[in-house]
């Protein structure tokens, strides 16, 4: 630990600060986070675990987000005037410190408060060109190649338990296969009867950015904004990407698919930022998309891991019991 100290007042010297209470508050592999005081200001030092190309663009956004008015962070350049910091083949970047709280989504005031910061968060994300040397993350336009992607490999993965039927967990995949293949091709021909080659066939400046990870502990409560923190994963994609995976979540969470609650969250979205029908109606097949049976059966053909028969029983029919709600949604 007293190294991890010693290495961050080495680096924090490349901002001529000092630091006072310097204390470690995560360190999980390459990833550590310093907390500390300077002057009056509370700060936070992150040792990134991504090259810099990719940090150079999720950095970057940041800054972006934050110039823009945006609930962020504030990101702190270096005595050269840079928001990365190099020292010991390692990267740092010196943020903002947001005194506040969590929010937890199953209280429905804080559910709101983050959908609502999350709204602001993507119109604030506009405008965003990464610099020279960042390695783009884009998402924009490319939802039939992974659909058909992820179907492909499902459709492999078939074939994989159809030679393992003595295996419980193999055979209950065989047997649901066939059914959620239906609804990947359901969503497959609703992406290409939509708008969305229209609404994605722009200018990546012109485009929102997505955080794809936006859930508990990535959202702080501060003042009377929500803050949103940790864009390493920051991507240019329509806003409906993070909305499709909050609520596909909240309903896994619940174990039934439920009309009430989609529209509750995209009224709370929708505050600060209204969709348009035709976004509304991409999100409704991003959502049709089996990409919550897909993220479990990977486990047991990609990651080689146990999956019970039960579960993918579980997670099929919560796959196909949403086809009729999400048909009459809108």
């Amino acid at each position: 630990m007293e190294n991890l100290i010693n290495l961050a007042k080495s680096v924090l010297s490349n901002y001529n600060i000092n630091p006072d209470n310097i204390k470690i508050i995560q360190n999980s592999g390459l990833k550590t986070l310093w907390k500390f005081n300077c002057k009056d200001k509370t700060m936070c030092l992150k040792r990134l675990r991504h090259s810099k190309e990719k940090a150079l663009f999720s950095v970057n956004a940041q800054i972006n987000v934050y110039n823009n008015g945006g609930h962020v962070p504030k990101v702190y350049l270096n005595s050269n005037n840079n928001p990365i910091t190099e020292y010991n083949e390692q990267l740092f970047v010196l943020y903002e410190w947001i005194d506040g709280r969590d929010l937890y989504f199953n209280n429905p005031t804080d559910f709101r408060l983050a959908l609502e910061g999350l709204a602001k968060f993507h119109i604030a994300s506009r405008g965003y060109v990464p610099p020279k040397g960042a390695k783009i993350s884009s998402k924009l336009g490319r939802w039939n190649e992974q659909y058909e992607s992820m179907k492909k490999r499902m459709l492999k993965w078939k074939e994989e338990a159809k030679n393992n039927l003595s295996n419980i967990s193999h055979k209950s995949y065989y047997e649901n296969i066939d059914s959620i293949i239906n609804i990947a091709d359901m969503a497959l021909n609703g992406l290409e009867k939509s708008a969305y080659k229209d609404l994605t066939n722009i200018e990546l400046s012109k485009s929102t950015l997505c955080h794809q990870d936006f859930g508990e502990g990535n959202v702080i409560f501060s003042g009377t904004e929500s803050y949103v923190i940790d864009l390493d994963g920051a991507t240019y994609d329509l806003v409906i990407r993070d909305l499709r995976k909050i609520i596909g979540k909240r309903m896994q969470k619940r174990g039934k698919w439920q009309e009430e609650i989609i529209n509750t969250i995209l009224n709370w979205y929708e505050k600060n930022n209204k969709l348009s029908l035709e976004e509304k109606e991409i999100l409704k097949i991003d959502l049709l998309y089996p990409h919550w049976f897909f993220g479990e059966v990977k486990n047991l053909y990609k990651k080689n891991k146990y999956l019970s028969p039960n579960k993918i029983e579980r997670i099929a029919e919560l796959e196909k019991s949403k086809v009729r709600i999400l048909k009459n949604l809108f």
